[in-house]
This record gives structure tokens, C-alpha cells and sequence, in this order.
């Protein structure tokens, strides 16, 4: 039966970040710190809320060939991190952060497949810190979080289901996904695509089961950080 690779969580793993997270899903690890700034886009002055975003980015030496730092930030990149922002803001109630902008950077230390997945679940812990040391500091009255979130990738190889690919399997699968979820079983992104082969309803729905217990397990780990 598929599962998950082994997840370790560091927290506070570098002094100089607001908050930070060393997440790792089996080879694949990313550092995730937040950083607070008081400059709202200028779309949201008088609007009275705050607002989260997101950067990612992969390391030079992430892979075992050179990652070019600016040819990969001008195209995947951009696009993973707007991903990363739009699932966080999902479940933060941006009006309980109002004046002030969290951004959340994710940068792959270490790439082994699902960088984006792992990115997101290091980055709700990381977020979690950042506004429980914003209530302690009386910068905000209550925590805006309204749910958890987590996201892992599922695929098909050699006509078997498989749970977050490492890239040996996502380099050679028919069909790759990636899921994100909230902790009430609701769907922010489903990212879906034939690699080498169609798939059928019945597949994707079994593919969607897969990575729905596979986030239960997710989100039940990072739960664990804090109790």
C-alpha cells in the first residue's frame, strides 16, 4: 500500500527569522521563514486588513545539477508561489492582521519531488508561530488562523497509485497530481495532469482518495508540534 514518506519537523531552525521551519518529506527538504512588514499593497490601504504572500524558490545546489537562481525565478517558480500564498490566505482571516504584511519564503535546500507540497506544509506551521509570537507581542489581539492546510502530490506509475512521489517516481509517472486540503475536507487546488497517458474519472477519484488520507496524516503531524 502507498504511503508517506518519512516527515521530520524542525522549528525554529535559524535565529535571525521571524519564525522558521526546516520541513522535510523524505529527501526533499525545504526551510520555510516568515518576516513582517507594515507597507500593505496599495490596493488594500483603507480596506482594513493585512495581508500573507509567499516566495519560492530552489536553492543552486538544491539538485544535482545547478539550479540557475534566475532563470528558474522568471517561470515555475512565480507560479508555485502564488500557489503557496493563495492556499495560506485561505484559511487566515486577513482583517485579525490588519496593517501588516506576513511574507512566507520557502526555499528547497534539497529537492527530491513534491518541493510545492512540502513547502505548503511547512509553511502553515511556520505561520502558526508567526501570529502566535504576534499575540504575545500584543501585535494582534486573536489568532486569524481559521483551519489548517496541507498538500501532497499522488500519481500513477506503471498503473498503480502512488502517494507522494519522490522524483524517481514523478519523473517516470503516466499521471501526476497534487492536492491541497483544509482541515474541514474541503479542496483550495487540485493540480492535475497526464504526463504520458489519459486517466479516467475512476482513477482520478482514486487518486483523490489516496492523497485525502495521506493529508489526514499530514495534518495530523503538524498538529503534533504544538500539542
Amino acid at each position: 500500500m502507498s504511503k508517506l514518506r518519512s516527515i521530520s519537523i524542525e522549528r525554529d531552525y535559524v535565529n535571525t527569522a521571524f519564525s522558521s521551519v526546516l520541513y522535510s518529506s523524505g529527501d526533499t527538504k525545504v526551510l520555510v521563514t516568515t518576516s513582517i512588514g507594515d507597507r500593505v499593497p496599495n490596493w488594500l490601504i483603507g480596506k482594513n486588513q493585512g495581508w500573507v504572500t509567499a516566495e519560492y524558490s530552489m536553492l543552486p545546489g538544491s539538485s544535482s545539477q545547478r539550479v540557475s537562481r534566475s532563470a528558474y525565478d522568471k517561470g515555475r517558480a512565480k507560479e508555485i508561489s502564488r500557489l503557496i500564498g493563495r492556499s495560506l490566505r485561505t484559511i487566515i482571516d486577513l482583517e485579525k492582521i490588519e496593517g501588516l504584511v506576513i511574507t512566507v519564503d520557502c526555499d528547497v535546500i534539497q529537492a527530491d519531488g513534491g518541493t510545492r507540497t512540502a513547502a505548503i506544509n511547512g509553511a502553515w506551521i511556520a505561520l502558526k508561530d508567526t501570529f502566535n509570537k504576534l499575540i504575545v507581542n500584543k501585535d494582534i489581539k486573536d489568532n486569524p488562523l481559521l483551519g489548517q492546510i496541507a498538500a501532497v502530490s499522488v500519481g500513477i506509475l506503471e498503473k498503480e497509485v502512488i502517494l507522494d512521489l519522490d522524483y524517481s517516481q514523478d519523473s517516470k509517472a503516466d499521471v501526476d497530481l497534487n492536492v491541497v486540503m483544509t482541515s474541514d475536507k474541503e479542496f483550495i487546488e487540485i493540480q492535475g495532469t497526464g504526463e504520458r497517458k489519459s486517466f479516467s474519472q475512476k482513477e482520478l477519484e482514486e487518486m483523490i482518495k489516496t492523497a485525502s488520507d495521506g493529508i489526514d496524516e499530514i495534518l495530523d503531524r503538524q498538529m503534533k508540534e504544538f500539542s
